[in-house]
């Protein structure tokens, strides 16, 4: 089936909330379809080709093939899924029952709330993104979970609107250990947009236990060809990509304890089996962080 009939199928008498600096708009059951801009390359449309998903278009198609004219482009994609995965999975066997996913992209298996429930069956997961074909295909998947999973529009940009949602609140408790994920999305904000003050919002309002994933693409060891190559493949998207100094991705774990082994090479994070022979050409790098 065509990703577009299975994006209007899925999105079908589905609302959403969109977020205005200032004011709230509820719109019509079929404002999920009209948001959805087919001819600019969307990020989690891009990444979902990564993965092989087929809820992508020609343009992000065309943007994702010239990412991947990296060698083993695709390896890394899957490299950071994988990461994401651990990540959650660690933490739910630390006895943190509680997730939310920030910039969740198009549903791929495991998504959060599968890897979650494997460890802790009553895990609770808010998915937030601001990409309507995101918020279509994550509510058809959870239109039979009613019971602690939820998936809101929510902007990264604006974290003190995300922390009041109120479905958000509904579901996830801020007086118990909460983990924030926020993966392969932070290279998507500029400096303008602050990053670092979307990580901190969160910091500030999760107790003691916390914890906060991220992963982030690096510019340490990375040839001027690869960023290029990225800068490019992303130029005409939704949001551009944008590299950081592995210290510029240190510095967003501010006010946390690092969990061993540190940052390092997604592929590296608390997994098992031998390290890649030759270091990839692009860095994508994350790590986890307890809030003390």
């Amino acid at each position: 089936m065509p990703a577009d009939v299975r994006i209007a199928d899925w999105a079908h008498g589905q609302t959403v909330c969109s977020h205005v600096p200032g004011r709230v708009i509820v719109p019509d059951r079929f404002e999920l379809l009209r948001e959805i801009d087919v001819t600019i390359p969307s990020p989690a449309r891009i990444y979902d080709y990564f993965l092989g998903g087929k809820d992508n278009f020609q343009a992000d198609r065309d943007a994702a093939q010239k990412a991947l004219s990296l060698p083993d482009g695709r390896k890394l994609a899957w490299a950071n899924r994988k990461f994401l995965v651990r990540a959650v999975r660690y933490m739910a066997k630390n006895g943190i029952d509680q997730f939310i996913d920030i910039g969740t992209g198009i549903p791929t298996s495991p998504n959060v709330h599968e890897a979650a429930r494997s460890i802790a069956p009553k895990a609770r997961v808010v998915y937030v993104d601001n990409d309507a074909a995101v918020l279509a295909h994550a509510r058809a998947l959870l239109a039979n979970h009613n019971d602690g999973i939820e998936a809101i529009y929510g902007d990264i940009r604006y974290p003190s609107s995300l922390i009041e949602d109120r479905t958000l609140r509904n579901v996830i408790d801020f007086r118990r250990p909460v983990c924030v994920l926020f993966v392969a999305v932070l290279h998507f904000l500029t400096n303008g947009d602050d990053p670092y003050n979307s990580v901190a919002v969160f910091r500030d309002n999760i107790p003691s236990g916390s914890h906060i994933a991220i992963s982030h693409i690096a510019s340490d060891g990375a040839s001027p060809a690869v960023m290029s190559t990225i800068q490019e493949a992303y130029a005409h998207a939704k949001a551009p990509a944008i590299f950081r100094t592995r210290a510029e991705i240190k510095t967003l774990f501010t006010g946390l304890e690092m969990v061993k082994p540190g940052l390092v090479q997604v592929s590296d994070w608390r997994a098992s089996g031998r390290k890649p022979a030759n270091a990839p050409a692009l860095g994508f790098i994350g790590g986890a962080g307890r809030k003390p």
